[in-house]
């Protein structure tokens, strides 16, 4: 499946596939500009919210 296509992703794949740090990852969701849902202990990024940050930041 496309990641494009995904409905959610670990931190991990967050990282890999937007080439931020998990530091500045962090930052991010702390700052509400990722958004992220947890279930049970693990967190999961939202990949819309992903696409929407680079979006936006592509425009700029």
């Amino acid at each position: 499946m496309p990641f494009a296509q995904r409905l959610t992703c670990t931190i991990d794949d967050a990282c890999e596939v937007t080439g931020l740090g998990r530091t500045k990852l962090y930052e991010l969701i702390g700052a509400g500009r990722i958004v992220t849902t947890t279930i049970g202990r693990r967190r999961l990024v939202l990949v819309r919210s992903l696409l929407a940050l680079l979006d936006t930041n592509m425009s700029n």
